[in-house]
């Protein structure tokens, strides 16, 4: 309780991106073409999934939900970003910052959860065919969406637990475009030592141990399709393949951020923003150009509004 009186700092002053007007601007129209593209896209997939009866498979019901947190997430930094490109004094208060910090977590957290769970899916289906049916029914999707939603709350709970209790007396400068742990870490007027070690635990170990299991899940999967001589080895194969591609621009940014000792880099803006920007963009892209069925329904679904 001292150390939350002790806070006085009421805003934090964002220094953004760069500094220079003319990439600022570059940036702005990047990231607002970026903007139009992610939010269709995922909702896209989205309406196609629920109103198309052939795609009721949980790899389709998952990717729904993958879509969903994608358009949730691309609301977290995106916009106020390209407020702050047109603004003198790109300034967010304290709660404002926390609550960004939050989501950014909470989201994160769940779509990383959900990867997990997505390749788990597709172990069961590819690994252990007999039982799939029975293992991923209707009841055990719903349950494991819930866990991931509640990891997701977890894992962002710890994160804002563990800020609100250091004391923030100045400077109140931020060297990023939006509130994340390490940056706001380095203001607090205080020892952070045992409070960055516990972050890179809870974010760093963690999205570390999940990268490397999915990676190794999908090795297994790999394996035992090449090794067979399945009707369905090359849908399996590319399905495999998209996950994997995911994962990699998921969490090869966020192990850079998160597993390392929150000392300033060169690179962290251009990585950060890739992470948060760039990459709900992905998913979308990567999916539709890869999954014939989701093609092929959003093709059906478009061309029956067009007429219509």
């Amino acid at each position: 309780m001292e150390a939350e009186n002790s806070t006085v700092v009421k805003e934090f002053i964002l220094l953004g991106l760069t500094q220079s007007r003319n990439i600022q601007l570059l940036v702005f129209v990047l990231v607002l073409i970026f903007y139009f593209i992610i939010l269709p896209g995922n909702f896209l997939i989205i309406l196609t999934i629920r109103t198309d009866p052939g795609l009721t498979a949980p790899l389709y019901f998952f990717l729904g939900n993958l879509a969903f947190l994608d358009a949730s997430y691309s609301f977290i930094v995106a916009p106020r970003m390209l407020v702050d490109f047109l603004s003198e004094k790109k300034v967010i208060s304290y709660r404002g910052c926390i609550t960004q910090l939050f989501f950014l977590h909470f989201l994160g957290g769940g779509e990383g959860l959900l990867l997990v769970v997505m390749a788990f899916d597709r172990y069961i289906a590819i690994c252990r065919p007999l039982h799939y049916s029975t293992v991923m029914n209707p009841r055990a999707c719903y349950a494991l969406l819930l866990a991931l939603w509640l990891g997701g709350f977890v894992h962002s709970i710890i994160q804002v637990a563990l800020i609100l209790r250091l004391p923030f007396c100045g400077p109140n400068r931020l060297d990023n475009f939006f509130c994340d742990v390490p940056q706001v870490i380095k203001l607090a007027c205080t020892d952070t030592f045992v409070v960055e070690l516990l972050m890179v635990f809870n974010s760093g170990l963690l999205t570390l141990l999940c990268f490397l299991g999915l990676l190794s899940s999908y090795a297994v999967i790999l394996c035992h399709v090449h090794g067979s001589a399945c009707e369905g080895k090359s849908k399996a194969l590319s399905t495999c393949t998209t996950h994997v591609m995911i994962i990699l621009l998921m969490f090869g940014p966020a192990i850079f951020i998160y597993t390392r000792p929150f000392r300033a880099l060169p690179a962290d803006k251009v990585v950060s923003f890739f992470h948060t920007v760039i990459f709900p963009l992905l998913n979308p892209v990567i999916y539709t150009l890869r999954n014939q069925e989701v093609k092929t329904s959003m093709r059906r679904l478009l061309s029956r509004h067009v007429v219509c």
